[in-house]
């Protein structure tokens, strides 16, 4: 008698089990495609970079900081690094799987699920297909080199750190700081 009722117990669990796993599966995308952007790696800021627009930036950016109190007389130097990287637009498709019985030796069904992309094409006018770019970046600041008679300062130096790195989404590490002679 024990057995029977704990069997029983057991099918109830298991059928509770299975309800959850096919309400889980019911809230998952239906397989039908979605859109989606496929990311490379991103530099900030992404756009491209002439050689009288990198002089235009070095100047203002030497302006603005030569107006914050303590930092005296600067320089700027900023090198820019070719990166050529597109981002292509993808389509993404998930499937998902469940398998129809239980498994005798478990007690529970399986799921299997697998996604795919492809990539998105536009039709030329020509009638020649090219994947889509949904963004491309050519240039990105790879340094940025200030040179200001304040460098000597460490609260000067964290000030223009900081500056620069909310200006150009730059890291630290890219920024050096010295003292003018």
């Amino acid at each position: 008698m024990k057995f029977d009722k704990l069997l029983e117990k057991k099918n109830q669990w298991l059928i509770l089990l299975l309800v959850g796993l096919l309400a889980v599966v019911i809230a998952l995308p239906s397989g039908e495609e979605q859109r989606d952007v496929q990311e490379t790696e991103t530099a900030v800021p992404a756009q491209t970079w002439e050689d009288g627009e990198l002089e235009i930036l070095e100047r203002k950016l030497c302006g603005a900081l030569e107006s914050v109190d303590g930092v005296g007389k600067a320089e700027v130097m900023i090198t820019m690094e070719a990166t050529g990287k597109k981002t292509v637009e993808k389509d993404a498709q998930t499937t998902v799987r469940i398998s129809g019985g239980t498994d005798q030796t478990s007690g529970t069904s399986s799921t299997e699920q697998s996604d795919s992309a492809s990539t998105v094409y536009e039709l030329d006018q020509d009638g020649s297909q090219t994947p889509y770019v949904t963004q491309e970046t050519s240039m990105t600041i790879r340094g940025v080199l200030v040179v200001a008679q304040g460098g000597g300062d460490p609260v000067i130096v964290q000030n223009i750190t900081e500056a620069v790195m909310a200006l150009f989404g730059i890291e630290a590490h890219k920024i050096k700081v010295m003292k003018m002679s």
